[in-house]
């Protein structure tokens, strides 16, 4: 890979990659206990999609995503301890309790969620790179969607009105095989889902999503280009989900052979022995990491089970803006 990344890069991409890991892992714990309900969708195995957008965009740039959402707060620095709040319906939680699973916001780091609705995120995100262009600042908009999403007539609106009006905004499809149990094979005729942009004349390419360095590469080239008010991109980051589609699922739709042959694609086991084959950190250093990050979601739980659940009157509250936003005022 032609660019070269240092030691402060990788530690950053194991740490942040392994928080993601064994906080996802608890998450997937305490819902077979029941300590929380709804829905639960885990991000085991895509980590390095996160780790690698994260250091490659701008600190002010916005992200907008579907449902499979708890690693992303955690990615950009939320506190855990909230996101774990918010899983247990508490006041203290991203959404105040209100959201759930599903429904992770963070305005103190343009997160936007979190979306139930598939593919009600890419009309959202393109209407955000909207308002930043209305505005002439310099953000990029990150907008995620699955495999499954790009299924939705959505799509074809919002990628039509974002080449027309050249929005600041790089579409990511996290192409993990499977739209819930079914693959891509069965549900398109094209399974390189990065031509979809080609009839927009959208540049796009895919990218080794289980790469910290490839995702950082291709999301660098996609944020310059929209940054540079040239219009919108599209990746196609090809990672895979070790856990099924959310806690109900058995993921029987697949062999072992091929969940095997995944997991020997670990993105945190390729970062950590890049790091102790660079001499970057003792095999000790790492486990030190690893005992310092079960503390911390240890720490998580316990804040989230110790957090009031929120008053009765919380229903009445947040449901109307009380803010003026600029954009919205005419001379």
């Amino acid at each position: 890979m032609p660019k070269k990344f240092d030691k402060k890069t990788y530690l950053k991409w194991y740490e942040s990659m392994l928080l993601m890991r064994r906080f996802e892992e608890k998450c997937g714990q305490l819902y077979t206990q029941q300590k929380f309900g709804g829905f639960c969708h885990l991000y085991i195995g895509q980590e390095a999609l996160l780790a690698g957008m994260v250091s490659a965009m701008h600190k002010d740039d916005n992200v907008i995503t579907a449902y499979r959402d708890h690693a992303h707060p955690i990615a950009l620095g939320t506190d855990p301890k909230l996101v774990m709040a918010e899983l247990y319906g508490k006041k203290t939680g991203t959404s105040k309790g209100k959201g759930g699973s599903m429904h992770m916001f963070d305005q103190s780091k343009n997160l936007f969620g979190g979306h139930g609705i598939v593919g009600g995120q890419i009309g959202l995100g393109a209407g955000i790179a909207f308002a930043d262009k209305y505005n002439k600042n310099k953000k990029v908009t990150y907008c995620f969607m699955g495999d499954g999403a790009t299924r939705q007539g959505i799509l074809h609106e919002t990628f039509n009105m974002a080449m027309m009006w050249q929005l600041p905004v790089v579409f990511i499809i996290e192409n993990n095989g499977y739209a819930m149990g079914t693959s891509v094979a069965r549900t398109s005729n094209i399974t390189k889902l990065y031509e979809l942009g080609e009839s927009y004349d959208m540049p796009a390419e895919p990218v080794d999503g289980m790469s910290p360095e490839a995702v950082h590469i291709a999301i660098e080239k996609a944020a310059k280009h929209a940054r540079s008010k040239k219009g919108p991109y599209l990746l196609e980051m090809r990672t895979y989900r070790f856990k099924g589609h959310s806690m109900s699922d058995p993921a029987k739709y697949r062999t072992k052979e091929e969940l095997e042959s995944y997991k020997k694609q670990d993105p945190i086991e390729q970062v950590k022995d890049t790091i102790l084959k660079n001499k970057f950190a003792t095999k000790d250093q790492l486990e030190k990491i690893g005992e310092n990050i079960i503390k911390q979601v240890k720490a998580c739980v316990e804040f989230a089970e110790q957090s009031p659940l929120p008053d009765k009157t919380e229903l009445y509250e947040d449901v109307y803006v009380q803010e003026d936003y600029p954009f919205l005022k005419h001379d």
